[in-house]
Parts: structure tokens; sequence; C-alpha cells
């Protein structure tokens, strides 16, 4: 019998019991797992679900930039879940990244994937949206490359589940990627392409992550300072939601790329229920430092200087403050067991804060009292 009385639900009962209702589900990274509590926490009080979250980068079978395995984040997820007593929660693979789509490539990822389903994870991204073939001739030859390593990975996962159930997320357009015009985004005709060929495949996500205008991260102005993100285009998220649903498909937007979004427009301007999962990542890690500024000065300023040290080389035009904005999540690795080993009062600190942003953000996404919604699905199962 499991030590833990609240184990992650597979993401598609989330999925599915909240698909088209006016709400956004919040995933959220907790790279920096002093954050977890207090998103456990909010969720808990709030009554909304919750999805957990590292990306392949950040959590791979060596550790990846978090120093947390797969083993490890969900050890650390199932434990804070048991403590607060969330059990509507699941536990998701971000950005299974597959970038090259050789032999090798794909292998690799299937052994990561191996390793997510043996720690307990319960809902997976594929990504391999840098797949795409330029000289194609049309839509599906220009996704091939795309759609047959997602295919692959998915039928992996799909074999290595044994019949379990899962939630399945995957992307067309590369978020954040740009040409001479600006972000590229992803065509409503491209979203539907891509999902009618994995259908055929056998394949059947719930949500689809595309390039819509965000980027991850922080966000910062031309002489380095940290602004809001608010270029999602809701117009073009809107006309790809409406095509999945004009062509009988049960996808959804994965809206990726929201740590600097105000919450005011998320709240107003967001297609709620069009967008069903939100992801938030460097939010919490950004409060991390805040919190270290005051409550471990050296730590920071240890922290600050390593990175600005490591990373100059690769943004010499950038300020100091962008640099660390940008890199400053490898170091969570670097000094893992200092983060690890803070004070009481740095830990309640942390857990005030996110607690407080984390209920913010599910106000945000209409989120509160959703769960029951998810439990009553169970129950009708």
């Amino acid at each position: 019998m499991s030590e833990s009385k609240f184990e992650p639900l597979p993401s598609s009962y989330l999925f599915n019991s909240l698909l088209d209702k006016d709400t956004i589900i919040l995933a959220a990274n907790p790279r920096i797992s002093l954050v977890m509590r207090g998103i456990m926490k909010a969720a808990k009080d709030a009554d909304a679900p919750l999805i957990v979250e590292l990306a392949r980068s950040e959590s791979d079978l060596e550790g990846g930039y978090s120093g947390m395995t797969p083993a490890e984040f969900s050890k650390r997820c199932k434990k804070t879940a048991n403590e607060v007593g969330l059990d509507v929660w699941s536990l998701h693979a971000d950005h299974i990244g597959i970038k090259k789509g050789t032999p090798d490539d794909i292998e690799s990822t299937r052994q990561l994937v191996s390793g997510q389903i043996d720690a307990g994870y319960t809902s997976f991204a594929i990504d391999a949206s840098h797949l795409f073939n330029f000289q194609g001739g049309n839509l599906r030859e220009e996704l091939s490359q795309n759609i047959d390593a997602t295919t692959e990975i998915a039928h992996h996962i799909q074999d290595k589940m044994s019949g379990r159930k899962y939630g399945l997320e995957v992307e067309v357009g590369e978020i954040g990627r740009e040409d001479e015009n600006g972000r590229v985004l992803t065509k409503p005709e491209e979203a539907v392409t891509f999902i009618k060929a994995l259908n055929e495949n056998g394949v059947y996500p719930h949500v689809l992550a595309i390039a819509n205008g965000s980027a991850h991260g922080n966000t910062y102005d031309t002489n380095g300072n940290l602004i809001q993100q608010v270029s999602v285009d809701i117009e073009q998220t809107i006309a790809v939601a409406d095509a999945l649903k004009e062509n009988g498909f049960s996808v959804r937007i994965a809206q990726h790329g929201i740590t600097g979004t105000p919450r005011e427009l998320i709240y107003e301007h967001f297609p709620h229920g069009d967008i069903l999962k939100g992801n938030v990542a460097t939010f919490f890690q950004n409060i991390v430092w805040e919190v270290f500024r005051i409550y471990e000065p050296e730590l920071f300023s240890d922290i600050r200087k390593w990175t600005i040290e490591n990373f100059r080389s690769k943004a010499p035009e950038k300020s100091d403050n962008e640099i660390f904005g940008k890199f400053s999540k490898y170091a969570v690795r670097q000094f893992f067991d200092r983060i690890d080993a803070v004070g009481e009062n740095t830990r309640r600190a942390i857990d005030a804060k996110v607690y407080a942003e984390t209920l913010m953000f599910l106000g945000a996404f209409k989120a509160e009292g959703t769960a029951q919604q998810v439990r009553d699905y169970i129950k009708s199962l």
C-alpha cells in the first residue's frame, strides 16, 4: 500500500471534467521545491485542481537544472500533498523535449518517460515543436517530423502505462520562436492538421500547447527592466480553439509563458475554457529570490554572483539584472543543498507569499471550487 493517501490523479480526469467550463487549471512549476507547500495549500483551501510539473531540462534522469530526478520530484510532491491534504492534483512531465528526432534522441526520450512513469507521473507533455520541415510542400509535410516523433513517444507512454489512465499534452508551434516579423504564431489550420494526424495514428491528446505570442520566463525591456508579459494574442488563441471544436476535437489550449501576465488581464480577457491549462513557472522562482534577498542575503548574493559570472558571456550586452533573471534558474542545482537547508523563518516567508500569490492566480483562473467537479466526474466513472 502507498504511504501517501493523496496520490496524483490522471490529468485526463481534470481535463475531461472541466472541458469547456469557464475555468483554467493551474499548472504550477516548483523547480525550487520550497514553493511546493504554499502552492498546494492554496489549491487545497480554494478547492481548486492543481497540476504540478517540471520540464525535461529541469528534471531528467540525472536531475536536470532543478537538481531533482523524476523520482525525487515525485516523492516531494506526494509528501507535501499528504501534509496539506490535497486530493485533486496531477503530476505532470512538462516539455518532454525532442529537438533532433534522431533514433538516439527518441531512445533517450523513451528512457526518460519510462523513469517518469516508474516515479508515478500521471500526465505527460510531448514537445517536438522544434521539428519543423521548412521545405515541406504542405502543412502535413511541414509537421511530419513533429507528428512522427510525438506519435512514437505517445505510443511508448500507452504501452508503458499498461491500460492506466493519464493525461496527454502535445505542442505545435515553437513557443517564443521569432522571425523577421516577430513571434511566430500557430495558425488554426496548423493545429487542426496536427491533431487530425495524431488521431489517425491512435494518439488522442487532451490539451495542445501553441505559439500565441507568449514567451517562457521573465520579460525585459531594452533597458533591462523587468516588464509585464502582455503579448499573448487572445484572438489567435480563440481562433485556434474554435477550429479545434469545429472539427470535433475535444482538445483545448495549454497556455505557456504567463509568468509576467497581469492577473487582471487573465481574469478579464483570457478565454477560460478555451484555455484549459495555464502554466506558471518562473513566477514562483522569483518569489524565492525576493525572500532570499531579505532572509538569506549571503546565499542570495552567492547565487547572483555565480549566475552573472557563468552567463555573462551568453548575453554580454545585457544588464546584470536581466542576466540574473534569465539564467538564475541554472543556479538551483548548483546551490541545491544550501537552498534546501534555509531557516524556518525563510520557509514561513516563502510559504506565506507563495500561498497568497497562488490564490491570486486561482482567482484569475476562476478555479475556486472546481475540484468538486473533478470528484463528481470520478464518481460517475
